[in-house]
């Protein structure tokens, strides 16, 4: 693997896990958001994700499999560890309680109306989801890197996606732990830091894959990696998407992030 590949994998991964600070800033510079461009620009993310897994990454890895064990064995592979991907972090997201995983919680507007309750319920609810990002921007990061490393373009268009998805995330995070504690600046620092999980899911996946990557673990990887992100997209992305906003606001998102990946995917082919 070429050393600068490696760097601009991992800055597009430092990228995308960071963007829990723009949801940070944008729930603690005003009470009021835009949820319709929110809930717009999560189903866009949506779409890019679910586009790009099927027709690109799926394929990228049903190739190299198919070459090393042939095309119907081969495809069996790029299945099972599609599937095995999604069990993946479908277990991550199992393992964490209701109340403390953040693609759970109620909108959270309700905190910005002062539906809430007491400080210490408030604070350990923004610290429990700082907590629960963290274990789920690890593969996500993982996501980033490995795209990046493969095709740059594919990268940026993955690093985006997910950087849009971290947003509501970060908002998860330092509303709760602002309304607990008053203090914006530690309500920020938690969101900003939880986002690190990406980077460091990137730099443990580097070093624990580089002296065996070759066709079949990158075949099964990247396959794994489409099965990662069409779970997010279907689990996290979409339903945060119609709780922030309309149901056909979503879904119009997710069509044009489709449409303006297979674009990209033609125009750069």
């Amino acid at each position: 693997m070429p050393t600068a590949n490696v760097y601009f994998a991992f800055s597009l991964t430092v990228f995308a896990g960071l963007a829990t600070g723009i949801g940070s800033l944008m729930a603690l510079a005003s009470k009021k958001f835009n949820p319709k461009f929110l809930a717009g620009s999560l189903g866009f993310s949506a779409g890019v994700m679910i586009y790009v897994s099927f027709v690109e990454i799926f394929l990228k890895a049903r190739l190299a499999l198919s070459a090393h064990f042939g095309s119907k064995i081969g495809y069996l592979y790029t299945t099972l560890a599609f599937f095995g991907g999604i069990a993946v972090i479908a277990l991550i997201d199992k393992m964490i309680p209701a109340y403390e995983n953040p693609h759970e919680i109620s909108n959270i507007t309700k905190l910005e109306d002062g539906i809430s309750n007491k400080e210490k319920k408030l604070m350990r609810m923004g610290i429990f989801s700082a907590l629960a990002i963290a274990i789920h921007n690890f593969p996500e990061g993982l996501a980033t890197f490995m795209g990046a490393l493969t095709n740059p373009k594919l990268g940026i268009s993955i690093a985006v996606a997910i950087a849009i998805h971290n947003i509501p995330e970060g908002i998860a995070v330092s509303a709760p732990i602002y309304y607990a504690c008053k203090s914006r600046k530690k309500a920020f620092w938690f969101s900003f830091l939880s986002g690190f999980a990406e980077p460091v899911g990137a730099i443990l996946g580097y070093f624990i894959l580089k002296s065996i990557f070759n066709e079949i673990t990158f075949g099964l990887i990247f396959a794994g990696v489409a099965g990662i992100m069409v779970y997010i997209s279907l689990d996290e992305l979409l339903p945060t998407a119609e709780e922030y906003g309309e149901h056909h606001i979503a879904i119009g998102g997710l069509i044009g992030g489709m449409i303006l990946m297979a674009a990209s995917l033609f125009l750069f082919a």
